[in-house]
């Protein structure tokens, strides 16, 4: 088990949502640190996720999660892809986001999507990545209550994620697949983190 450790993000969403999927890994995830925000221009993922977690380790000393996320939809081109969080705009809110796809998608029939992560970790001894991906589709309106970001349009299996209970989205989703990747990982390492 890791003593103590670090989601290199401000995203209170995402945050809650790694320290569940953590839960018997990390004994501690601390969260009332402060960093400066990172620059996230790697093109890829895994990129990004990497640039946070070793930014937010040379920042507090502590064992660093970072992730980064991308919806990569078919009819788009595969966009937004790594610019998921900011597609409409830089200051853009979920909603935002949300009302943007379901406009640039009006009378498509062609909604195939993937949801990835990119989880990376960072302490003294190790770099490790991995990735989670989620196949869907995006649905024509938004649709539950439940969940964050893209959750109310991303469709599996006839449901969106954000009508899926949290342990059914815990289950299957992108982040909790890399999500158990990595505590996959970490178990293998010598010290146990």
């Amino acid at each position: 088990m890791i003593p103590r450790a670090v989601v290199a993000s401000k995203n209170p969403d995402k945050i809650v949502e790694i320290a569940e999927l953590l839960a018997g890994v990390v004994g501690e995830l601390v969260t009332d640190l402060v960093w400066d925000d990172v620059v996230e221009d790697a093109d890829t993922l895994a990129g990004n996720a990497m640039l946070k977690a070793a930014a937010v380790y040379a920042a507090t000393g502590l064992p660093s999660i970072g992730d980064d996320t991308g919806l990569f939809v078919e009819a788009l081109g595969g966009r937004p892809g790594i610019h998921t969080a900011r597609y409409a705009g830089p200051d853009a809110t979920y909603d935002d986001n949300v009302t943007k796809m379901l406009a640039e998608l009006t009378g498509r029939f062609d909604r195939q999507a993937d949801f990835r992560t990119a989880v990376a970790y960072v302490d003294a001894d190790h770099e490790l990545v991995v990735e989670g991906v989620l196949r869907g589709r995006i649905s024509e309106e938004r649709r539950g209550s439940g969940g964050f970001g893209y959750d109310p349009i991303f469709e599996v299996d006839g449901s969106t994620l954000s009508e899926m209970g949290r342990t059914e989205k815990q289950r299957l989703s992108h982040r909790a697949r890399a999500i158990r990747k990595l505590r996959s990982e970490l178990a293998q390492l010598p010290s146990g983190g």
